[in-house]
């Protein structure tokens, strides 16, 4: 199987893509380079791309399993999109592999495949088998069609793993979905595959909360899996078979996402930096090319591919390839808070789902329309989405976005609450800018209660009022080990987004008077050393290559000063976050704390102390913000939630 030259990676086209420069010939390029680089990894027969790394827990084999399904996919959407055209000859590689893997599962030898386990005991190929599934379905007149009869049979056993183990219970039941598909496509079909797949949509309709979002499984997860698996998975699914009835199901639901999450993405093409396995990168742009190939998207053409080339570009100007070419394991570069115990090697390549786009047909508006601005680029926006408790918050001069979380959290309804808290959830807010602190430093965008030199965290949230431009939310304070319990005590906490403002409102609820209370905002990540001098009680300023995190108390807060983070972040090694101190007091309005938070990448950007006036009379919070709005949040105002209740007016002066 002899190896072809690569093209040469075309220029820049800055009048059909003023804004990114990409085409879809950059989308091929792309693709073809991705995928020669991971090919050179695999072992003589094809079956296994073992790429260098440290191992997932999972162990080597499933490790190289997972190299060559992830990278299959990518290969099946290139190819596919060409209407079988491959120059390269990457899918005879592929067809080969499949039949050697295939041929004796489990056995210990250098080319073999792992069989498919339970969820928890040898239960990761259950997740390739599906990447596997697709791209046969994709390819089937190229690779299954031209597969011996024994072979398609020995393929079909291995696939049928997954129908007869137990998923996770979460978008782990779209794996079987989507392996049940692609053998009903082939003639395979029967009452174990449509078993699989009517539990996979029924179940999908039991995680829908509204507004587009799913919870992934049982409890209140909210994430990109909500994009790049579980509008991924059905929704193709419904395509790929002209389920008509199914698509106008599903197709409503993905209309009415991507018209918040479209405001997630950076107007230099950074999706949001919220939830676990962001390794995957720019796979966050798959919803985007879904809707597009689907016809299930508020977006013009334009605006689709604004988003789709920005992401991919953000990425690849961004040293997420390793030196050889490969995706690796972090962010840009390596980054290991970035990762979960089931990253392996070859787990980046789940960002092939980001080349779903190459589904469109190259005759497509997505394509040959004049590329327009992102979302992000227009007037600002704040957006409230209760269903998943996601405030989003848009700011068009800097073409920066922040999600502020007051419902998100990775727990389902029967995992005990545990310090130190997730940070990829834990947190207030996430940005397209900033990532969170590591578990082990000082925490960004969080509240906390300080006890025996320990401090609380915020691990399950539970949703307590919306409107237009404001989220509230409750916690219980959650100790680390030789803390503290408290289990009378929660934290009742309130983001109202205003520009670039963000007014923070916390109230104590059971907690001792005198127990000390931490606050703290944007972590920005700066040169190792750098320590700005801030007085006792001023506003809080830290000025980052391109973000600017301000931070001031407005009432309750007796002292404000920076911390360091040595850990880093995804954005930077070494980091500081700007923190704001207290101690409860007496009486209802000893237990309210007020700050004020911006984040923004405008140079030279104003004090944001003096911008509001607070004042605080019992549960009752008037804020009067420099235009003559005054905003009044009641903490008794009979708003919704279990723990209590928060309404929110606003009137003129």
């Amino acid at each position: 199987m002899p190896e072809h030259p690569l093209p040469t990676p075309p220029e820049e086209d800055r009048t059909l893509s003023p804004y990114t420069g990409y085409t879809r010939a950059h989308w091929e390029a792309s693709g073809d380079r991705l995928l020669a680089a991971a090919l050179r990894y695999a072992t003589p027969g094809h079956a296994l791309i073992d790429l260098p790394g440290p191992p997932s827990r999972s162990g080597v084999r499933s490790d190289g399993l997972e190299g060559f399904a992830r990278t299959f996919l990518l290969a099946a959407f290139r190819t596919a999109g060409a209407s079988g055209k491959d120059p390269h000859g990457f899918l005879e590689r592929y067809t080969a592999g499949l039949a050697r893997g295939t041929r004796t599962p489990g056995r210990d030898d250098a080319e073999s495949w792992p069989e498919i386990g339970h969820h928890g005991i040898q239960g990761q190929p259950m997740v390739e088998s599906a990447s596997v599934a697709l791209a046969l379905r994709l390819t089937t007149p190229w690779t299954w069609d031209t597969l011996p009869a024994a072979d398609q049979d020995r393929v079909e056993q291995w696939l049928r793993g997954a129908l007869r183990h137990t998923p996770a219970p979460n978008n782990w039941y779209l794996f079987p979905l989507t392996v049940a598909g692609f053998l009903e496509s082939v003639g395979r079909g029967d009452a174990e595959t449509r078993g699989a797949i009517d539990r996979g949509l029924g179940l999908l309709d039991g995680w829908y909360q509204g507004q587009g979002w799913y919870s992934d499984g049982d409890g209140r997860s909210f994430d990109h899996y909500n994009g790049w698996a579980l509008h991924f998975y059905p929704m193709l699914h419904a395509h790929l078979t002209g389920d008509r009835a199914l698509l106008d199901r599903l197709g409503p639901r993905l209309r009415e996402f991507l018209d918040g999450f479209s405001l997630l993405f950076d107007a230099n093409g950074a999706p949001i930096h919220h939830g676990r396995s962001l390794t995957y990168r720019f796979a966050a742009v798959t919803a985007v090319a879904l809707g597009a190939l689907t016809g299930e998207t508020p977006l013009a053409p334009g605006v689709s591919r604004r988003i789709l080339s920005g992401g991919l570009r953000h990425f690849l100007d961004r040293d997420a390839l390793t030196a050889d070419g490969l995706l690796g394991l972090g962010w840009y570069g390596p980054h290991e808070a970035t990762l979960q115990w089931y990253s392996g090697p070859g787990s980046p390549y789940w960002a092939s789902k980001g080349f779903l786009s190459l589904l469109i047909p190259a005759d497509d508006p997505v394509w040959r329309a004049t590329e327009e601005r992102a979302p992000v680029e227009g007037a600002d926006r704040v957006l409230a989405l209760p269903a998943p408790g996601l405030l989003v918050q848009t700011t068009g001069r800097d073409g920066l976005s922040r999600l502020h979380n007051h419902g998100s959290y990775k727990l389902d309804s029967r995992s005990p609450e545990r310090a130190p808290g997730d940070p990829l959830y834990a947190r207030f807010a996430y940005s397209t800018r900033t990532g969170p602190t590591g578990a082990a430093n000082a925490a960004d965008n969080h509240v906390a209660l300080s006890a025996r030199g320990l401090r609380s965290a915020r691990v399950r949230i539970h949703p307590l009022g919306a409107g237009p431009d404001w989220l509230a939310s409750w916690h219980r304070p959650v100790f680390p080990e030789g803390g503290p319990v408290l289990p009378s005590a929660r934290i009742e906490s309130l983001t109202l987004a205003r520009g670039r403002l963000e007014l923070r409102v916390h109230r104590m609820v059971g907690v001792p008077v005198g127990t000390p209370v931490h606050h703290s905002g944007w972590a920005v990540a700066l040169p190792p050393g750098t320590v700005p001098e801030v007085q006792q009680g001023a506003e809080v300023r830290l000025d980052g290559a391109d973000v600017t995190s301000q931070l001031v108390g407005l009432y309750g807060w007796e002292a404000s000063r920076v911390v360091r983070a040595p850990q880093g972040t995804a954005y930077g090694p070494w980091a500081l976050v700007p923190e704001l101190s207290g101690v409860v007091g007496a009486g209802e309005e000893g237990a309210v704390f007020v700050g004020l938070a911006s984040l923004t990448g405008e140079a030279g950007a104003a004090p944001i102390a003096g911008q509001v006036g607070v004042e605080v009379s019992g549960l009752v919070v008037a804020v009067r913000w420099g235009d003559g709005v005054r905003t009044v949040v009641d903490f008794g105002g009979g708003g919704t939630g279990g723990a209590g209740g928060i309404s929110v007016t606003e009137e003129l002066e």
